[in-house]
């Protein structure tokens, strides 16, 4: 607690001074935390006083609070090209990042409950700079962060506000910013000195501790998350099971859905009867632990000099939620072999084809690699026609031809027809690819 109040000291982010008139001052509180190493073991007790956030007044005490936030994809990307660029990556933590930001509003706190002054008791703290639990703290940092970096030469990403690049001689430096975390990677020894072979991204010690938490650790392992029989309905007549346990098996899938995009579909499944889940429903869920039970080192590899094309896959069922009959999506996008995106998602209307369900799902994976193609030309990455494989050659058809049969002829006009502009800029190239192939 000390040394948190040394760091407001340091940062200079506060000033004890009388009551304004007619001002309700925010309250503050401490946080106590528990620093665990990857082992488990706990390495630091933390101390952190925060400020009531919950109370403050919009356009009193705070107006702006956005403030961007890196994407998965994002810096899936850049992990694939430092791995493939062979540039050297380390990851930091900013410590009270926060207390950094200059934050534009008069704001007051309370004293630090039993770290009142003895001499001023009734007096509060007005803040210079911002304090953890303010709306407006993100911003504020990320405010100071951007600013610093640009006054320090780099230069802003087009499209990912939170990616910073330096140019020095032929050398270039890559910061990526996710709150008060950040990666960043070089072509120089100078610039950071570290030495990879890859990059593999995993969630091993999570996977265990999920495991442990849902009381999973003995289960027997399965070699898949879910079998291919297996169906889902709402389970009216079904018994009824704790629905915060069930969220919670949720949940932690979710999370650990970031570098295992092979639970990513029995989860999403799983994720659609969380309103009412009965006892059908968690145990479609348990064979998903009893999955991870078997695979808990799986992860995301991405290795030194591999090759740095763009493509893009895509594939759909048809009409397969036996509750509204909407069909699911399922896309994935590699940086060579490097695989850095994927989704499944159920579609948001009724497909009367499967040429209509695969079109949608084709849709959803050309906005995602136009988006990516736009984010790498931030690292100087130019391509030509992207790849967009799919294994319908009737959605193919429609993209490239003006077909109006009887259950094509609506599409037009429901928005899905990012596919067809992308062909005619000639962004992409959309190819059929096989059952077998995508099974490899």
């Amino acid at each position: 607690m000390h040394e948190e109040l040394e760091n407001f000291e340091r940062n200079h982010v506060r000033d004890l001074v009388e009551p304004p008139p007619n001002r309700r001052p925010i309250g503050t509180k401490w946080v106590f935390k528990n620093k665990q190493g990857e082992d488990g073991m706990v390495v630091r007790n933390k101390a952190r006083l925060v400020a009531q956030g919950f109370c403050e007044k919009e356009g009193i005490d705070y107006e702006e609070t956005f403030a961007p936030v890196a994407r998965l994809e994002a810096i899936r990307i850049l992990l694939a090209f430092a791995a493939s660029k062979g540039f050297k990556l380390q990851q930091m933590d900013v410590k009270s990042a926060f207390l950094n930001g200059f934050k534009e509003e008069e704001v007051y706190v309370r004293q630090p409950p039993g770290f009142e002054s003895a001499r001023f008791p009734d007096r509060l703290y007005k803040l210079r700079k911002a304090l953890y639990g303010l709306k407006q703290a993100p911003r504020a940092w990320y405010a100071w962060l951007k600013s610093f970096l640009l006054k320090s030469g780099f230069v802003m990403g087009s499209v990912d506000k939170t990616l910073f690049l330096l140019s020095r001689g032929g050398d270039t430096l890559i910061v990526q910013i996710y709150v008060d975390d950040i990666i960043f990677g070089g072509s120089s020894h100078a610039l950071i000195k570290q030495d990879l072979e890859g990059t593999f991204a995993h969630q091993a010690k999570y996977t265990r501790d999920i495991l442990k938490k849902f009381n999973m650790g003995d289960s027997k392992p399965m070699t898949t998350p879910m079998s291919t029989n297996t169906t889902l309905d709402a389970d009216e007549d079904g018994e009824a099971v704790d629905q915060k346990e069930f969220r919670g098996m949720i949940g932690s899938l979710l999370y650990l859905t970031a570098t295992r995009p092979d639970i990513q579909f029995a989860v999403c499944l799983c994720a659609r009867y969380q309103a009412s889940p009965s006892t059908s429903h968690r145990q479609a869920v348990k064979p998903i632990f009893r999955y991870l039970k078997f695979t808990p080192e799986l992860g995301l590899w991405y290795s030194l000099g591999s090759s740095f094309s763009l493509k893009g896959f895509s594939d759909a069922d048809h009409a397969g939620c036996r509750i509204d009959c909407k069909s699911t999506s399922g896309t994935c996008q590699l940086l060579g072999t490097s695989l850095v995106s994927w989704s499944s998602r159920k579609q948001a209307s009724v497909s009367l084809s499967t040429t209509e369900a695969e079109y949608i799902a084709a849709t959803s994976c050309c906005s995602q690699l136009l988006w990516m193609k736009a984010t790498l030309s931030d690292f100087g990455l130019r391509f030509g026609k992207i790849p967009l494989l799919v294994d319908s050659t009737s959605a193919i058809s429609v993209a490239k031809n003006p077909v109006l049969h009887s259950r094509t002829k609506h599409i037009d006009v429901i928005g899905w027809r990012c596919v067809d502009n992308a062909l005619i800029k000639g962004e992409i190239e959309s190819q059929w690819i096989g059952l077998i192939a995508l099974l490899v």
